[in-house]
């Protein structure tokens, strides 16, 4: 043990001699030169020898140790205030149902609640704000915030997984008189379904009042004529009563899809989350279109595999997409005399449900505009066969809100694939 402290001992002083080499070579000469004018040995080597002895024991990297110790120790202390500050809200602010997130001065993130990792995933604490939210707006207030300590408040859209709008408000948390470095609260405030209930009220009376335009004067036209030329011949008004019907009719629809548009819309964000088995939904399917294939002469083929094929989504809405997309092929296709439907559901693959036509097919200039609102190959086509226009607009919300995919392909004189993909 003796040995081993000594060998310590005499190993560190020979790296201290070695690093000190040139203040030691300094002191030596000095020493040399004293003693040669002195005539005298003994005091310059004594205090050549306790020059020396200082020298290893101060060591040159003694004065640049001490202010990187000091730096830590303040780096130490600014992270104990900055969490001890945090802990004084982090309770507060982790049950709030709002996105809220605390920056310190670098735009790093110190806390982030549940709501903030819901809605923009789970940020390591000191990561860079800009890691996830990239917007230059957002980020150039957040800037400004920071370099001068005045709130601020921006509005920002996500794309993905659909659309939502936030109005963004930074401001400065912690005074800066009071102890410690500063902290920033950003939080977010969801105004998305304010945004789509606006755009839906414009768009409502922009699609209703084109669409009901027509039926509506074909209202008006036929009533003018009953009370008029009209007005003592029962052959034409049975005939135009039944017109009438017809346009009333059609105005019910509409509304009744713009209705669902709408109803669409407002939940457009919130996927659903239930089980539903497609082999007795596309049945019950094939059973509440039998009166009209019948009517049409068309015959409806069911495959599928046996047993369950779950996926996760809402029934009701899920039988509205597939009585669009077969109702469709019988009415577009029924030249061909035939609508197949497939669901495809293959191991490591995704749930497929395809219905096939053999119909006249559709140029592939209209295929990409086919889910548009009132978008039709043929309008005279669309009326006649009591369409809306609104039928697919209807499908794509519903299985954006689904997280699935409407894959279209057609080629002319050979029919139609309409594809849902989960």
């Amino acid at each position: 043990m003796a040995v081993s402290e000594s060998g310590s001992t005499v190993g560190r002083y020979w790296g201290g001699l070695r690093r000190s080499w040139l203040p030691i070579l300094v002191v030596t000469l000095l020493a040399i030169v004293a003693m040669t004018e002195l005539r005298a040995p003994y005091v310059p080597l004594a205090l050549w020898a306790g020059a020396v002895l200082a020298i290893l024991a101060i060591g040159p990297g003694s004065v640049a140790k001490a202010p990187k110790r000091a730096v830590v120790q303040e780096i130490d202390e600014e992270q104990a205030v900055s969490e001890s500050h945090i802990s004084g809200v982090r309770s507060g602010l982790a049950v709030l149902d709002t996105p809220v997130f605390i920056l310190d001065r670098n735009a790093s993130v110190l806390f982030e609640n549940s709501a903030a990792e819901r809605a923009f995933g789970t940020l390591p604490v000191g990561s860079h704000i800009s890691g996830r939210l990239r917007s230059p707006g957002l980020l150039d207030v957040i800037r400004e915030t920071i370099a001068t300590g005045q709130p601020n408040q921006v509005e920002h859209s996500e794309r993905l997984p659909s659309e939502r709008v936030f109005v963004v408000s930074i401001a400065l948390a912690a005074a800066q008189e009071q102890a410690g470095p500063p902290l920033y609260i950003l939080s977010f405030r969801d105004i998305s379904e304010l945004r789509r209930i606006d755009r839906m009220r414009s768009d409502f009376v922009a699609n209703a009042s084109h669409e009901l335009r027509t039926p509506l004067a074909s209202l008006r036209g036929f009533i003018e004529t009953m009370q008029g030329p009209a007005r003592d011949d029962p052959k034409a008004r049975e005939r135009f009563l039944g017109i009438m019907l017809d346009q009333a009719t059609r105005m019910s629809r509409l509304v009744d899809d713009l209705m669902s548009l709408s109803r669409l819309e407002l939940r457009a964000n919130i996927a659903p989350d239930q089980k539903v088995d497609l082999v007795p939904l596309l049945g019950h399917v094939r059973d509440s279109l039998l009166p009209l294939a019948e009517e049409l002469g068309i015959e409806i083929n069911l495959h599928v595999p046996d047993g369950k094929v779950e996926v996760t989504g809402d029934r009701d809405e899920l039988v509205q997409v597939f009585q669009n997309l077969v109702e469709n092929a019988c009415k577009y296709g029924q030249d061909g005399k035939v609508v197949d439907v497939f669901l495809r559901a293959e191991a490591g693959k995704p749930v497929e449900v395809g219905v096939v036509d053999k119909g006249p097919g559709i140029p592939a200039e209209h295929v990409p505009r086919l889910t548009e609102r009132f978008y039709r190959v043929s309008v005279a086509d669309s009326r006649s066969k009591k369409g809306t226009g609104l039928g697919l607009a209807i499908v794509k919300h519903i299985l954006t809100r689904h997280r699935a995919r409407l894959i279209i392909r057609s080629e002319l004189e050979v029919g139609t694939d309409f594809t849902v993909r989960f």
